[in-house]
């Protein structure tokens, strides 16, 4: 079986062309090919299967193959591998999980590089909990916890505590966000992968929309700029009323390797 593995700022995926519909995956399968032990190692794995209400579907996994959300970073590689496959020129769409998703080629930075712009889920002001916490569903459910100096965070180890918070239903992703003088700083526990992603696609766009309905000297800004660990996004947003629409991410998919598994 060939693959491919990209990354988006550090959230890494095995890609599979499965327009043929050839391929068969069990649970223990993507588990296995997940495994960075044993297998190629990734956050999740993603099929690039046919689709008649769009120019292809994205079907994702996560590395314990839940797969009940959506996942933005992933969406903007699949939408680079889709691309690369000569499926899209420069504007496309997907369907996934919660929906259709519009996607744009920004610009190449090179053979393996892609800027990359994808549409995001409509919502609401997220829901506050307490004065540093918030809830908000951007395609999966995320916790929103603004904090100081949250380089020195054990993400780990909070986030699968604060996962499991008793006044949201069912477990959540987990952003601790810092504000800086050109933007937010964030780290992500993710469930699923049960464990600090270098980024996460949903969870910047949960903390960038957060930021803005809660943070009223920002209340007309519709760019934020985002610093995860695995690199630089941008989240873009018209905020009316108490709704968020034309919500974007765009940062860098990367094409790491490609190779042969059985």
């Amino acid at each position: 079986m060939q693959f491919h593995k990209y990354h988006g700022t550090g959230n890494d995926f095995i890609l599979l062309d499965d327009r043929e519909k050839s391929i068969s995956l069990k649970t223990d399968d993507i588990i296995r090919l997940c495994d960075r032990k044993y297998g190629i190692g990734a956050d999740g794995l993603i099929l690039l299967n046919p689709s008649e209400q769009a120019d292809f579907e994205m079907t994702f996994y996560n590395n314990d193959c839940s797969t009940d959300t959506f996942c933005g970073n992933g969406g903007r590689c699949i939408a680079a591998f889709a691309h690369r496959l000569g499926i899209v020129e420069k504007k496309g769409c997907f369907l996934a999980s919660d929906g259709i998703h519009q996607f744009e080629i920004v610009s190449k930075l090179n053979q393996n590089e892609t800027m990359v712009r994808i549409s995001m889920k409509e919502c609401t002001i997220p829901q506050q909990l307490s004065n540093s916490t918030f809830f908000i569903h951007t395609g999966s459910p995320h916790l929103v916890i603004f904090s100081d100096n949250i380089e020195i965070l054990d993400v780990k180890s909070l986030g699968a505590q604060h996962s499991n918070d008793p006044r949201i239903s069912g477990r959540a992703n987990v952003n601790y966000v810092e504000i800086k003088p050109d933007g937010l700083f964030v780290r992500t526990f993710e469930r699923g992968v049960e464990d600090e992603t270098l980024s996460c696609g949903t969870g910047i766009v949960a903390s960038a929309l957060t930021y803005s309905a809660h943070f009223l000297e920002h209340a007309n800004q519709n760019v934020i700029t985002v610093l995860s660990r695995g690199g630089i996004l941008k989240v873009h947003f018209h905020k009316i009323d108490n709704d968020f629409h034309d919500v974007y991410l765009e940062g860098m998919a990367t094409s790491v390797f490609s190779g042969e598994i059985e």
